[in-house]
Order: structure tokens, then sequence, then C-alpha cells
């Protein structure tokens, strides 16, 4: 590693090498999530992307805080409109422009924020939507769209629909077939027909580790790329894995609606660590490491063998996400609650034996945990308080194939009571359980299955100083020393 500096971390029990200084590949970029019970400071998160060279970032809404973490850095940044808004920005146009003057013209100064999309809803069209953003995303786009072009972004900001794959789909899983989905056909081809006509790209989400967790019988090569199973022949065209068939099938759909040179942008794509038998670090390592590789060669799909532009679902875990969809959710980031890498991952796509660079000044609560109370539970009354524990934390990783899911039955209960406890910051009254829980200075981690410590959140900091400074505001009110709030 002649010329580039490296350090050595831990993850879990194995040290590797860190590459801090590396050639990325490029076209890549990762999403940025927020839906956490304590999230990270944004800025020790942005500094996270300065020292793994990440430099395309893709945001789910305009939090000021984190757009002002990204000012002045040059990352491109993907801003996000969540599905909330949509109705408001469809109906009114006037609230349209507000938007995009608060959240893109507000930065679009010299230190700024290097916006280049704007995303417009994520994922309206699922099925499991039941079309209730069927009638409102596309008028909230083409507001959105009219917004950024009379401010005079159109040339430099483009507005997307984040669409989840499920919008198309193939009669006979052959890429050739692909077409839209029949109750959002027509929309669909209002949307990209608009699209073709204004220069804006097609975004879509495609998750290969879904095949395997809604079907029992699909191989598990087909979900990576370059699988070393079976593969597909579609008019002459070889399909080694459910990535590439699914990318292409929406190209092939796209020229069903008449459209032949759109640009396709993979808003999200990645794999879990836990919740799941087939959700593990090793797997996730697997995947990214072969799309890395893919990227680094700037090689398409069999019908776009042009470069991709992806991505990676997600930087960060998630904890408050819901688990309706799986209790994989809270579990797709390359990094762990507090900035710690999970696995082995090569940015620059060359699959070197490294990990990303880990958080840094993360400060963490005190090293303790919520453990069972031996001398005092009652273990065949218990069962109520450990459903409490684990519908206000996260036992996620309890559930069968995953990290905790060979624990003993204390061990159980002592890990839903540690996590509903670190959720609560630590208070005292989060560890009782009509006294069948006791607070430990003893680690209750048991091999693989962690049981966290939770961190110090940038929310509580801003929290903390927001309440510390109306504290200090007021003080300077009652000595007469200012007039108003």
């Amino acid at each position: 590693m002649a010329g580039r500096a490296a350090m050595l971390v831990n993850v879990g029990t194995v040290t590797m090498t860190v590459l801090t200084l590396a050639s990325l590949v490029g076209g890549f970029g990762v999403n940025l999530g927020n839906i956490a019970s304590h999230p990270l400071n944004p800025n020790i998160v942005v500094q996270m992307l300065k020292d793994n060279k990440i430099n395309k970032v893709k945001l789910f809404d305009a939090d000021s805080w984190t757009m002002n973490a990204l000012a002045g850095t040059g990352m491109e940044v993907m801003v996000g409109i969540p599905n909330n808004l949509l109705e408001s920005l469809a109906d009114d146009y006037g609230n349209a422009k507000d938007w995009v003057k608060e959240n893109v013209t507000h930065y679009m100064r010299k230190g700024g924020v290097d916006i280049k999309y704007v995303a417009v809803g994520n994922e309206p069209f699922l099925s499991a939507y039941n079309g209730s953003f069927l009638k409102t995303t596309f008028p909230a786009l083409k507001n959105i769209h009219k917004a950024l072009k009379e401010a005079g972004h159109t040339d430099k900001i483009k507005a997307t629909i984040p669409q989840n794959a499920e919008v198309y789909q193939s009669a006979n899983d052959k890429p050739s077939e692909g077409d839209f989905r029949k109750d959002v056909k027509q929309t669909m081809v209002d949307i990209v027909t608009y699209f073709h006509d204004n220069d804006l790209p097609f975004t879509v989400n495609i998750y290969p580790f879904l095949s395997l967790y809604l079907n029992e019988h699909f191989p598990v090569e087909f979900a990576f790329l370059d699988g070393d199973g079976q593969t597909i022949n579609d008019k002459g065209k070889n399909y080694d894995n459910v990535f590439d068939a699914n990318y292409d099938t929406l190209v092939y759909a796209l020229k069903k609606a008449g459209i032949h040179d759109m640009k396709i942008i993979v808003g999200e794509v990645g794999w879990p660590t836990d919740g799941h038998k087939y959700a593990t670090p090793k797997l996730a390592e697997k995947f990214y490491a072969r799309l890395m590789k893919r990227l680094a060669k700037d090689g398409g799909t069999p019908t776009r063998p042009e470069r991709l532009e992806v991505y990676l679902f997600g930087f960060l875990d998630e904890d408050m996400k819901s688990i309706l969809p799986g209790p994989f959710e809270r579990h797709w980031g390359i990094f762990r609650y507090d900035g710690t890498p999970k696995f082995m991952l090569d940015f620059t796509g060359q699959g070197r034996q490294i990990v990303p660079v880990a958080a840094k000044g993360v400060q963490y609560l005190e090293k303790q945990w919520c453990v069972v109370n031996n001398d005092t539970a009652n273990l065949d009354e218990i069962g109520p308080d450990l459903d409490y524990a684990c519908y206000h934390g996260d036992c996620t990783a309890m559930e069968a194939g995953s990290t905790c899911s060979k624990l003993t039955k204390i061990q159980n209960i002592s890990y839903a009571f540690n996590m509903y406890f670190q959720i609560q910051d630590q208070d005292v009254r989060a560890c009782d359980f009509k006294g069948a829980a006791m607070i430990s200075k003893v680690n209750a981690s048991v091999g693989s299955c962690l049981f966290p410590v939770q961190i110090v959140s940038g929310s509580d900091d801003f929290r903390i100083n927001f309440v510390f400074g109306r504290f200090i505001l007021y003080g300077l009110v009652l000595l007469g020393l200012v007039t108003a709030i």
C-alpha cells in the first residue's frame, strides 16, 4: 500500500486494515437515513463520508442540520421530499415554490450545498400504500420541477421520483417482457414521458435480498452479481443475477412506454446484516464486494452496458424503522448505529481485505447494562414486561437465524431489557420491570450477540443546547438585559 496511509481497527474479534486514503470508484453514493432513536451528529457523519472519500449522498428529507453539515464539502446531494408532503405540494404551486426556496435556493450560495437532484416522494406507488399517493405524486413532481425552473435551477438540478422496483414486472421473469404494473401503468407512462420531455432521470430502488426473503425457493447465488449458479437467457443475453435482470426489466418497460434512452439511477441497493437467516455481515460483504467490483470496471447490465449510477443503502443502521416489511429493516447499514463498520468493504472495488473508516468523536453513555435480576425475577410472570421492552426497544436481532437467536431464556430477557434501557438513555426507571431487572457494570454481550451501550446522540446535543440556550435567554430577560424572546 505504498503512498497510502493505513491503520488497524477491530471489527468483532478480527483485526483488519483500514485504508484511509484511496482512489474510489465513481458512480456511487450512499443513503443517509435518520429514523433512529439516537442519530449520530451530522457533523460526525459528514466526517465519516470525508474519511471514506464518499462524495455523493442521498437524503430522505431536507433536514437543515444535515444540510448545513454538508455545506461547503462539495459533496453531491440528492435532497428528499417525504411522502406526507406530496398532497400539499400537488394542491398548491405556492407550496412547491416555498419548498424550493427554503430547501434548495437557500443553499445555492458560495460555500453552500451541491444539490444535484430533488427526490419527490419515496416509493410512493408501493402496493402496500393502496394507492394513497397515486393522485398526488405526479402533480407534486410537476410543481417542484416548475418551481426549480422558475428559480433558475433546472440546468443543474433535476427532479425525480424514487420508485420501488415493484412498479414494473415481467410475466415470465424475463427482462424483455418487462412492463409497468397494471394498476399504475398509465400514471407511470405519463410520468416517464414527462421525464423524457424535461430531461429528468428515472430513479429505482432494487433489492436482491428481498428476492431471497420473499421466496424460500429462490436460488441463493442468483441474488449476487456475477452469480455462480443458474442463468437466464433472454434474446441472446445471459443473466446470472437478479440485479441485472431487474434493472433490464425496467429498461424494457421504458421501451414499451416509448422511452429508449432515459437516464436510470439506482436510488437504493444494499444488503442487511441481521433480522433474517440471509441477513448477515458475511453475505453483505459478499454482495458489496461484487457490486463495487462491477462499479470499478464501469460495468453496466446486458442491455445497458454503460456505467451504473447507484446509491448504497444504507450508511448507518436505523433502529426506529418500521419492521412491517421484515425485522431486517433496522439493519441495512454498512455501519452500526455508532458508526462502527460491520464488515470488510473496499470502496475502490479492488477486493482488498479492508474495512471502511469508523466514526470519530462518538460519545457513549455510561458502560452499564440492564439485565435480569436472578434474585427477584419471576420468569413465569415476566412475559408482559418482555413484550413491552421489545415493543418500545429493538429485539430484531433475536429473530430466528439472527445474531442473538441462540440466547438462553434469561439472556433473551436481559437483551430485551437492555435494548429498552439504552433507548431510554439509561434512565434508572427503565431498568426496573417490577423489580425483575437490575443495572450491571459487567458487559452482558454473549459471543457475537452485542448488548449495546447507547451513544450520546446528535439530537440529544441539539436538545440540550437548545434548552440550555433558552434557559440562559430567559435568565437574561429576568435580568432585564434583553426585552424579547
